[in-house]
């Protein structure tokens, strides 16, 4: 499966977020799910792809910052990474438990 990473994916963020999610925080289950898959190198990486600032991204996914049109694109962005890296720690830990599960079999 190949990266988006290094991709310069076109986002249309109004396909992602209504409009009435804009200028309130995100939900908490969306700032979960990105904090547990996303990392800060993740964050800057986007942040120089959108010109939203590091800052502003990590703000935005603690629920500190709301949700704009200006930023709406970086976390649309990292949402994209965030299912790339959950199917990726998905697969390594199935093969870590098949693995284990061979070593504790005696």
């Amino acid at each position: 499966m190949g990266s988006i990473k290094k991709l310069n994916l076109v986002i249309n963020s109004d396909a992602i977020f209504s409009k009435e999610e804009y200028g309130k925080p995100i939900s908490e289950q969306l700032s979960t799910v990105l904090r547990r898959n996303v990392s800060k190198d993740d964050y800057a990486d986007i942040a120089s792809r959108t010109s939203v600032s590091f800052s502003t991204i990590r703000d935005v996914i603690y629920r500190t910052n709301s949700l704009t049109k200006t930023n709406a694109k970086a976390i649309s962005l990292l949402i994209h990474i965030a299912f790339e890296n959950s199917i990726a720690i998905k697969l390594q830990a199935e093969g870590d438990i098949l693995f284990l599960d061979g070593l504790l079999k005696i």
